[in-house]
Order: C-alpha cells, then sequence, then structure tokens
C-alpha cells in the first residue's frame, strides 16, 4: 500500500521507509508538515505516519487539518517522543487512529500498520472477493461479471481490481500509477488513462449496472457505487424453453 511518513529527523524517517517497504508497501517521506499538506492537495495514500514535534507545525494541527478540510478518513498513526497521557489524549482527540512512543520498535510498527491497515481497507485482504455482479479471483486473475468471463489484460485486472478495492476512494493518478505499474516504473502519461477508458467499457461501469467510474479534473479517478434498490444481472440468462 501507499503510505506517507512526515518526521523532520532524517534518520527516523528513513527507518519508517525501510520499515514499510520491508513488509511490501511503498513509502513517501516527508521532513516538513507544509510539503505534506501542499501534496495532499492532489496526492492520495493509504496511511499517514507522523511525528509530533515538527519545525513548522505540531502534529496535532496537521491531523485536524485533514480531519476537518480535506474531511479525510485517512488512517494516521502518530510515532512520537510525547509518552504522556495527556499527549496520547490530545493526539487522539485531534482525530488520530493510533499512537506509539519512540524509539521505534521495528515488530511493533509493523504490527500497528498491519492493523491499521485491515481495519481501514477490509476488502484488500480478502482471497476472493465480489462486489454485487463483479466477482475477482485474485488466483487466477480474472473476473466474471454475473458469471461471465471477462477478458482482461494483466494491467487491466489489477486496475480494476483496484479501483474495487477502494470504492467510494479518490484515488490521484500517481496512487493508481504507482499500485498497478510500480513505483518509479516509465510509464507513458496517458496510459492510465487509456487504461480507465478501456475498464469503463469493458466492465460497462454506468450508473445503470450499479458503478459510476469518475475523472476528477487535476487529481485522479474514483470509483462510486450507486445505491439503487434492485441490480439487475448485467447478462441475464438466456431464455429456455419449458
Amino acid at each position: 500500500m501507499r503510505i506517507a511518513a512526515l518526521d523532520d529527523e532524517a534518520y527516523q524517517l528513513e527507518l519508517i521507509r525501510h520499515t514499510m517497504e520491508v513488509i511490501g508497501h511503498e513509502c513517501h517521506g516527508y521532513s516538513d508538515g507544509k510539503s505534506l499538506l501542499r501534496d495532499l492537495h492532489h496526492e492520495t495514500y493509504d496511511l499517514l505516519i507522523l511525528d509530533w514535534g515538527l519545525p513548522d507545525i505540531e502534529g496535532p494541527r496537521v491531523v485536524r487539518w485533514i480531519r476537518e478540510d480535506l474531511n479525510s478518513s485517512l488512517p494516521i498513526l502518530f510515532v512520537t517522543n510525547r509518552r504522556e497521557e495527556k499527549d496520547l489524549i490530545e493526539g487522539l482527540a485531534a482525530g488520530a487512529d493510533d499512537f506509539m512512543t519512540k524509539p521505534v520498535r521495528v515488530s511493533e510498527l509493523q504490527a500497528r500498520v498491519r492493523a491499521l491497515l485491515r481495519r481501514a481497507y477490509p476488502a484488500r485482504h480478502e482471497s476472493q472477493l465480489s462486489f454485487r455482479g463483479y466477482r475477482f479471483h485474485p488466483a487466477t486473475r480474472t473476473l466474471r461479471i454475473d458469471g461471465r468471463l471477462v477478458e482482461l489484460s494483466r494491467r487491466e485486472y489489477e486496475l480494476a481490481l483496484f479501483l474495487f478495492q477502494n470504492l467510494g476512494r479518490l484515488l490521484s493518478r500517481e496512487h493508481l500509477r504507482e499500485a498497478v505499474w510500480g513505483i518509479g516504473a516509465e510509464t507513458p502519461s496517458r496510459s492510465l488513462d487509456t487504461h480507465i477508458s478501456r475498464l469503463r467499457l469493458k466492465l460497462e461501469l454506468q450508473p445503470s449496472n450499479g458503478f459510476l467510474l469518475s475523472a476528477i479534473y487535476g487529481l485522479g479517478y474514483r470509483l462510486e457505487p450507486l445505491e439503487t434498490d434492485q441490480f439487475a444481472p448485467l447478462y441475464p440468462p438466456a431464455d429456455t424453453a419449458e
């Protein structure tokens, strides 16, 4: 998953980044709050790890801005030298989800991150995934819509699964590229848009089928489930003679 870490101590930031990469996550480091807040206007992450005392802004203020101004439910973990009960209470009251003290204990940090991600994104931890008529089979990298097999390339499948696993979330273009092509991959600028266009057509992602795949100008894409009382099969069975 895609994680952001904010700490003004280079050693601590590198330790957190390495600890996250060991368990398979992409970790983007920030050494000051303003840079993170600027990027959060156009980038998305799955989790934020942040220090409390920063040279330009305090951690609780960052959390309140994310919760109130961005209206984001991004999971947030404080990793800080603060250890008083009043600090824990203040951090959680600001909107953080968890709190641990330095020095960083690698196994504990990994365990806390795993727990937060499981709670925040339960769909990302299932072995077989169903979303109304859409059923993904990760073992074979196949997708069936109301039982009908849809022909998808490997990247189309990965992009479709990632979008469904993050239903309702705005995902930045860079977030999507990293999830499907990998961090640092040389990806043509229009490749993501081309794959999105193909999926919208192949998967019939339209209101009549209960899902809407929208482009958010200057930011990225969002796949949204639409609330309706009844969902008819996308491919109804053929009539059979009695």
